[in-house]
């Protein structure tokens, strides 16, 4: 009797453990996972319908996903299964994304290339070269969007910008990259489905790699979830690629890739309010597209063109440095991250909006050039020539030279080295018309989270000698629950790129900031609690302070999709020259010490109406000014998208009182993923101007298709019914792509 009972206590212990760990919920793995692609004998029919083709069968399903949000570690709500398979051209993932309440998903436009943050949608990042720090990303969502992009740098900007920061080829994601691929979605009862068919020359990868990086991420839009296939850490994305999985078992095949990429266009401009007859005018040039190696391409353009692009959107400065305006042209976005260098939005070593954009914002025509990017044993390359004519515009034509390698090293490390010239080719060019930017940058990553990285450049440009330096060195750190930077940046006063952007010259500035994520298990609905401060200051060489930002702020972001951000700005602005703010009004040399308050509120994204609005008010510049910016979005079904986003600021200064406004209305209509129409009108009440922008896009492979695009400028202090019309144009092109090996 003695000896049962340790027994049967001991079965009981036992019993009882193994209860208690099949009731204990699932936890993340620390290892990243891995997943094999199946050769497949007959290829998918690319339909959508994922559960109904015998072609996934032998595709062994992914269906572990873990959440970042909002229960970070935790399985995914709804069950998701992924299948690879291939064939000796294409890539195909087949998915399906069952839900439990099919009525509740989320489908927040169509068109290509549309966010896909706000709707429910499914991702993909392949790391091709397996460097842990570069990838393609596919994406779509219930509607069959066609959503994809480049990861440079896994998705940082130059300096300690992030993700999102302002920053042209600097911000780590190129949304603007379009490959030659297809996918087709499905819904029912189960949920929604789809197939995605990605031709292996639409990536680069190495001729020897045999496993990619891979990770995948779902969204349930009404549960503000994010769910990924390889775990990732709160204060990350997708783009985090030394996070990613492995994908093994595909042999890609040697690229064999040639595309011309020909347009014809017609124009007709007429300038009514100068008495102008109606213009007309017709051109045509193209694209070379070519594989030279598996990771290495080469891209040829003549007589480039850009009609297509949307126009800038109006800015009004109340400050006296260089707006930025980002690069939109899809020849100068292809494989732009492999060219950053610098600090984003800020010191650029070479910002591609120099080439065929004239200082006044004129269109210099482009006569053609060449890029060459990828990769060539280890290292990153990306070399660029283009030649402008002169034009119209009288700007004398250029030649533009850009030399940038780099190289990834262990641990999310890495070291560059650029080399910018511009030279003077026409005529009326002066003697010495040249201007050479040399840099070199890098990053070391220490452990998981931190990281200290910079630059260093000098520019040479006839007639200004020394006091040609910039550079920066600054260090972060990225943890589950604390962000931190600090960084110091020096301009001299003869640094001069002038194919690159400069903010402002002549400085030295300091900055840094502190973040701290807290997410409670359950009060008031909260997901996450971010309070912070930065500082950033400018300081002239001789100590005068020209710029100062203390920015103390809390962010509230609650489960449902709604945030409040509040908090308060402590200023500093020494004007060392009086400068004209708005016409007829001019700020006086001096130094201004300011406090102003900030609200900001944003409600659930993902409903069909949405605002997002912040109001900043205090001292400004000796006086006061309340500024108040707002945007309205609403969205009927997948199909029609509008925002409304309004800026109004009222200054009161010793000077005297104005108010301006801005107002951007933005409607799109999407026929299908692949046809749109869209329109951009603008009212900016400083210039008095009323802008139109109307496109008609019927896309084809990789950007090509047709597209009709009207521009109007209207002046509103004249007659609005006619006499007005400041200059309009009516353009009509057509583009299309031959694979010339196919």
């Amino acid at each position: 009797m003695t000896a049962v009972l340790p027994r049967a206590v001991l079965l009981t212990a036992v019993l009882a453990g193994r209860a208690a760990a099949a009731a204990a919920p699932p936890v993340a793995p620390e290892t990243p996972p891995l997943a094999s692609a199946v050769r497949a004998e007959t290829p998918p029919t690319v339909d959508g319908d994922v559960l109904g083709d015998p072609a996934w069968a032998a595709a062994p399903p992914l269906v572990d996903f873990w959440q970042t949000a909002p229960s970070e570690g935790a399985p995914a709500s709804e069950r998701t299964e992924v299948r690879i398979v291939y064939t000796e051209e294409t890539l195909y993932f087949g998915v399906v994304c069952h839900d439990s309440d099919p009525a509740g998903i989320v489908v927040n436009g169509s068109r290509r290339d549309s966010p896909l943050d706000e709707t429910d949608a499914f991702q993909i990042v392949l790391d091709t070269y397996r460097d842990r720090q570069n990838g393609f990303v596919f994406g779509t969502n219930p509607a069959g969007l066609e959503y994809d992009g480049q990861v440079t740098n896994e998705g940082q900007g130059g300096g300690m910008a992030g993700p999102g920061a302002a920053g042209g080829s600097l911000t780590g994601f190129n949304r603007n990259w379009d490959g030659a691929w297809e996918v087709r979605t499905r819904s029912g009862d189960f949920g929604w489905s789809a197939e995605f068919a990605i031709p292996f020359r639409t990536l680069r990868y190495r001729a020897s790699g045999r496993e990619w990086g891979m990770n995948l991420q779902r969204n349930v839009r009404r549960r503000n979830e994010s769910a990924y296939w390889a775990p990732i850490p709160r204060q990350y994305d997708l783009f985090r690629v030394s996070r990613a999985g492995a994908l093994v078992g595909i042999e890609p095949p040697p690229q064999r890739n040639l595309k011309l990429l020909p347009y014809a266009l017609a124009e007709a401009t007429s300038r009514p309010a100068l008495g102008s007859s109606t213009d007309s005018s017709a051109d045509a040039g193209g694209d070379l597209k070519w594989s030279v190696t598996p990771s290495l391409a080469l891209d040829a353009t003549v007589n480039t063109d850009f009609a297509q692009v949307e126009v800038d959107e109006q800015q009004v400065n109340l400050d006296r440095f260089n707006l930025f305006y980002p690069e939109k042209r899809p020849f100068f976005l292809e494989n732009a991250g492999l060219f950053s260098a610098g600090s984003p939005g800020e010191v650029e070593l070479f910002f591609s909006r120099r080439i065929g954009i004239g200082p006044q914002g004129q269109v210099v025509p482009i006569a053609g050039g060449a890029r060459l990017s990828g990769k060539l044993g280890g290292f990153n390359v990306g070399l660029l020539d283009m030649q402008t004519r002169e034009g119209d515009t009288r700007v004398p034509p250029s030649n533009f030279a850009v030399v940038r390698l780099s190289r990834e090293l262990p641990n999310r490390s890495r070291a560059g080295a650029i080399f910018v010239n511009r030279a003077g080719t026409g005529e009326r060019s002066p003697e010495g018309d040249t201007n050479r930017t040399y840099g070199a940058d890098g990053r070391w990553g220490i452990g998981r989270y931190g990281a200290v990285e910079g630059y260093v450049a000098r520019t040479d440009t006839p007639g200004l000698v020394g006091k040609s330096l910039a550079y920066n060195l600054g260090a972060n750190l990225q943890s589950p629950t604390w962000e931190m930077n600090a960084e110091y940046t020096e301009v001299q006063a003869n640094f001069n790129p002038e194919v690159g952007f400069l903010a402002r010259r002549d400085f030295r500035k300091p900055e840094g900031m502190v973040l701290y994520r807290y997410r409670p298990r359950d009060f008031l609905g909260l997901l996450e609690v971010r309070p912070h401060a930065s500082y950033r200051g400018y300081w002239k060489p001789d100590g005068f302070q020209e710029s100062g930002f203390l920015h103390v702020d809390n962010h509230l972001e609650w489960k449902s999709g709604w945030e409040v951000h509040t908090g308060i700005n402590f200023t500093h602005e020494g004007v060392l020259r009086p400068f004209e703010i708005y016409p007829g009004v001019v700020v006086a040399p001096g130094s201004y010490s300011n406090t102003e308050a900030m609200l900001v509120g944003i409600t659930n994204q993902g409903a069909p109406l949405s605002l997002e609005a912040r109001v900043t008010f205090g001292g400004f510049f000796g006086g006061s000014r309340v500024s108040a910016v707002s945007t309205l979005r609403g969205r009927i079904g997948e199909a029609f998208n509008s925002s409304v986003d309004y800026s109004r600021n009222d200054v009161s200064l010793p000077e005297g009182r104005f108010v301006t406004n801005l107002l951007r209305v933005r409607l799109s209509y999407s026929f299908s993923p692949r046809l749109y129409v869209q329109a951009l009108l603008q009212y900016n009440d400083v210039i008095d101007n009323w802008s139109t922008n109307l496109r008609l896009g019927w896309l084809q492979a990789a950007n090509t298709g047709l597209f009709v695009v009207y521009n109007e400028n209207r002046d509103t202090v004249r007659d609005p019914l006619g006499i007005g019309v400041r200059d309009r144009s009516l353009t009509v092109k057509y583009s299309h792509t031959f694979d010339l090996l196919d």
